[in-house]
C-alpha cells in the first residue's frame, strides 16, 4: 500500500531546459558544448556539477549562483517548464487518496517558486531548506519525517539513479525511476536500477495509471 508518493524536481517535474541554458550562457560557453560535456560526466556516474570544472577549474556553485542572483540572472521557474504530464497526474494522485509532496536537491529559492506555481500538491521543501542534499541518508530522513506513513508506504520517483533509487531504496522507501532527462533514458535499464525499481515508467502518467486507476 501506498500512502504517499514524493518527487524529486529536476527532470522529474521541472524541465531542466532553460536551467541548463542559462548556466551555459552566465559561463560564456556554446549551449550545445555544455550539454555535451554535461552528458559525457553524466554518463561516467559522476555529479552533474563536475560539468562546470572543465569550464572553470575551481568553480564555486554556490557563490556563482548569488552572483547570477544579484546580476538579476537567477534561477526562474514558471509554469512553462513543467513537464505536460505534471499537473493531471499529480492531480489524480491527490484525488485518488495519495498524499503528495516534493522534495529535491534545490535551493530555497527554488522551493518559494515551485510553491508560487500552486502544484496540486500537499507539501514542498527542498535541500536548501532542509541543509542537507541527496544522496545522504540524512535527506531520506526528512522525508520519511515529512510524508505520512511507515516508510515503506512511501513512494519516492524520480529520473537518478545515484541520488534518487538507490538511496531511496536504501531507505527503507518504494521507489520508481522515470525515463526522462539524460540520466533517466541512460539509467533506466541498468540492472541496479531493474533490481532497485518497483516501477520504471516513461511518464508520470503512467504512474498515476498504476496508483490510481479509478481516479
Amino acid at each position: 500500500m501506498i500512502r504517499s508518493a514524493v518527487f524529486d524536481v529536476g527532470e522529474t517535474l521541472l524541465d531542466d531546459t532553460r536551467e541548463f541554458a542559462a548556466w551555459a550562457d552566465w559561463i560564456g560557453v556554446p549551449r550545445h558544448t555544455f550539454s555535451a560535456v554535461l552528458g559525457a560526466v553524466t554518463a561516467q556516474g559522476r555529479n552533474n556539477a563536475e560539468t562546470f570544472q572543465y569550464f572553470r577549474p575551481g568553480f564555486d556553485l554556490i557563490q556563482e549562483r548569488e552572483r547570477r542572483e544579484a546580476a538579476g540572472l537567477g534561477e526562474q521557474i514558471d509554469a512553462a517548464d513543467l513537464y505536460p504530464d505534471v499537473i493531471p497526474a499529480l492531480t489524480r494522485l491527490r484525488a485518488g487518496g495519495l498524499w503528495v509532496g516534493v522534495a529535491g536537491n534545490q535551493t530555497a529559492r527554488a522551493a518559494a517558486l515551485l510553491r508560487a506555481l500552486n502544484l496540486p500538491v500537499d507539501a514542498v521543501a527542498t535541500s536548501g531548506e532542509w541543509g542537507v542534499v541527496k544522496p545522504d541518508a540524512a535527506f531520506f530522513d526528512r522525508v520519511a519525517e515529512y510524508a505520512p506513513g511507515k516508510r515503506g508506504e512511501i513512494l519516492y520517483v524520480g529520473d537518478h539513479r545515484d541520488n534518487d533509487l538507490i538511496p531511496a531504496h536504501a531507505a527503507g522507501f518504494r521507489t520508481a525511476l522515470i525515463r526522462r532527462g539524460p540520466w533517466g533514458y541512460l539509467w533506466a535499464d541498468e540492472p541496479r536500477v531493474q533490481q532497485t525499481a518497483d516501477w520504471v515508467v516513461d511518464s508520470l502518467t503512467e504512474l498515476a495509471d498504476v496508483l490510481a486507476p479509478t481516479t
